[in-house]
Order: structure tokens, then sequence, then C-alpha cells
């Protein structure tokens, strides 16, 4: 596979691209190259596995303490915004 050839400021304007990207990039200084960034993608599909791994033990220790989940939302949402007002400053009267 033949790297694409950027330089230095291009490849650091445009890392998010390059790094989506499964093209390996030569990065060059002053038309030399000084690197190379070969993308990886691999590394999602385990990190997805752990994650499904994850919530299916939450959902059973969950399930086992008979915990009701919408009611810890609730629970949550309630105790933010508290916690989201608290932090507001009050009104400055002049």
């Amino acid at each position: 596979m033949e790297a694409t050839k950027v330089g230095i400021r291009e490849f650091r304007a445009g890392m998010a691209e390059f790094i989506a990207s499964s093209t390996p990039v030569a990065v060059t200084r002053h038309g030399q190259t000084i690197g190379y960034f070969i993308p990886t993608h691999g590394q999602a599909e385990a990190d997805i596995a752990s994650l499904k791994k994850a919530s299916k033990t939450l959902d059973r220790l969950l399930a086992a303490k008979s915990i009701d989940v919408d009611a810890v939302v609730a629970e949550f949402k309630t105790a933010h915004k508290r916690a989201s007002t608290a932090k507001k400053p009050a009104a400055l009267t002049a």
C-alpha cells in the first residue's frame, strides 16, 4: 500500500482525518520523510466486546439485588438537577 506524503504542518492540521483513514502517511519536513503514521482500527472490536461483557455483568448484578434501573436514573437526574441549581449564583440586586 502506497503512503500518502504530507508535510508536518498539514499532518498536524488534518490529524483527525488521517486517524480515520486506513492509508499510511509519510510525514515530511523540508521534503525529507521524517516518519510514518500507520492508523490501526482493530482495537475497536475488542473495546466493544469488553463493554458488552461489562454491561451483561452489570445487568446480572442489578437483577440479583432487585435494583430498578429507572428508579436509579430518576434519582440521579434529581440529584444532578439539585447540584446544578446549587452552583448557580444568586441574582445580584442593585
